[in-house]
C-alpha cells in the first residue's frame, strides 16, 4: 500500500527500475542490522548502541586503510571484529554482570560514538581501496541475475518437496499437486520479479546480495535450529527455560555477539555506499532497525519475531525514507512520521498482548 500511494504522490517515480535499485540499496543496511536486532529482542533485550557501531566499524575499516594501506580483507575483518568485540563486552555485561541491557547499549550508543570521533579526530576519511568502496556500490551482472533466479526457483522446489515429505513422515496428509504448485510457483515468481526488476536498471545491487545471504542464513538458525529454538523459550519465559536447562547467559550473550558482528558488516556495507567514513556516520539507524523488527512482528517483550517480517520492516522504513525524500518532505516531518509509526507498532503489539 505504501508503495501505491508513494507511486502516486512522486508521478510513478517511486517505482522506476533506477529507484526501485536506490530503495534496494537502502534497505540493505537496515535489513543487515534488523536479522541481528531480532533475535536480541526475541530473547526480550534490547540494543540501542548498533548505530553507533556502525560508524565506529566504518570508520576502523578506513582508518586501517589509511594508516597501514591494508587491502579490502583486512579493511572488512577490521570492521567485523570491532563489531564482535564491542557485542561481547555489551552482552556480558548484560548477561553475566546482570545490567538491562537498556542501559549498557544506550552508554554504548554515546561511547562507540564518542570512540568514532576520537579516533578520526572529528575529520571524514575518504575510502582508498576501489575493492572496499565495490561491496556498496557495485551490480551483479543481468546475466549472473538470470542465474539467481534459477538458483531460486531450484531451491524453493526443494524445500517443497522437503516440507512435504516431512509432513508425510510425520503422518500429515500430503499436499495436493495444485497445493505442491503454488507453494513452488508463487516464492518462484516473486524471486524473478525482484530480479528482473533489479536488472531493469544495473542488476543486482551487491549490499542486496548481502542482505539475502544474511536473512537466508538467519532464517535459517531461528527456525531451524536448536539454538533458535531456545533464543524464544528464553524471552518467552526465561525462568522456565532455565528451569529447563537452557544457559540462558550464553544465548543472550551469543545473540549480542551476532548483532555486533552484522553491525560491524553493515557498517561496512554503509561506509563502502557512501564512499566515506564519517564521525557521525549510522546516526539513528538503531532506531530504524528497532522500528523494522517492531513492524514486522516482533514483540518488545520478547518470545515472538521472525527473520523475514523484520526484513519485511526494514523494506517499510526504507520506502518511508526513499518516499518523503523523494516528495521532499522536511526532515523533521520524517522523523516525526518514524516515530509515532514505532511507538503505534509498540502499542497496537502491547494492545494485543492484553487480549491475550
Amino acid at each position: 500500500m505504501v508503495w501505491l500511494v508513494f507511486a502516486w504522490v512522486t508521478n510513478g517515480i517511486f517505482l522506476t527500475p533506477r529507484n526501485f535499485s536506490n530503495l534496494m540499496r537502502q534497505t540493505a543496511v537496515t535489513g543487515i542490522l534488523a536479522v541481528g536486532m531480532v533475535m536480541v529482542i526475541i530473547t526480550g533485550q534490547i540494543d540501542l548502541s548498533v548505530g553507533s557501531i556502525v560508524g565506529l566499524s566504518g570508520m576502523a575499516a578506513v582508518l586501517v586503510q589509511v594508516s597501514w594501506h591494508a587491502g579490502l580483507v583486512m579493511s572488512l575483518l577490521t570492521g567485523i571484529l570491532v563489531g564482535v568485540a564491542i557485542g561481547v563486552l555489551q552482552g556480558s555485561l548484560t548477561a553475566y554482570a546482570r545490567i538491562p541491557s537498556f542501559i549498557v547499549t544506550l552508554g554504548g550508543l554515546l561511547a562507540w560514538r564518542g570512540v568514532a570521533k576520537g579516533i578520526s579526530g572529528g575529520n571524514t576519511y575518504p575510502i582508498e581501496v576501489r575493492a572496499f568502496k565495490n561491496v556498496g556500490q557495485s551490480y551483479l551482472s543481468p546475466g549472473i541475475g538470470i542465474a539467481l533466479i534459477i538458483v531460486g526457483v531450484v531451491a524453493t522446489a526443494w524445500l517443497a518437496i522437503r516440507q512435504n515429505r516431512a509432513r508425510v513422515a510425520h503422518g500429515a496428509t500430503a499436499w495436493s499437486p495444485l497445493a505442491f504448485l503454488l507453494r513452488v510457483v508463487g516464492p518462484a515468481a516473486v524471486i524473478a520479479a525482484f530480479v528482473l526488476a533489479l536488472n531493469e536498471y544495473a542488476g543486482v545491487p551487491v549490499p542486496v546480495l548481502i542482505l539475502v545471504g544474511v536473512a537466508l542464513a538467519g532464517a535459517f538458525v531461528t527456525r531451524n535450529t536448536v539454538f533458535g529454538r531456545y533464543l524464544y523459550a528464553i524471552g518467552g519465559n526465561r525462568e522456565a527455560a532455565r528451569l529447563s536447562g537452557i544457559n540462558a547467559q550464553a544465548h543472550i550473550l551469543w545473540t549480542f555477539m551476532i548483532l555486533g558482528a552484522l553491525a560491524g558488516l553493515a557498517g561496512m556495507v554503509y561506509t563502502a555506499r557512501v564512499g566515506s567514513a564519517g564521525p557521525d556516520a549510522g546516526a539513528l539507524l538503531e532506531l530504524d532497525a528497532i522500528a523494522a523488527c517492531v513492524i514486522g512482528g516482533a514483540s518488545l517483550m520478547g518470545g515472538r519475531g521472525t527473520v523475514l517480517g523484520a526484513c519485511l520492516g526494514a523494506l517499510f522504513m526504507a520506502s518511508l525514507d526513499n518516499g518523503m525524500s523523494l516528495k521532499n518532505v522536511p526532515d523533521f516531518i520524517q522523523d516525526i512520521v518514524k516515530g509515532g509509526i514505532l511507538v503505534s507498532a509498540v502499542g497496537l503489539d502491547m494492545i494485543g498482548r492484553r487480549r491475550d
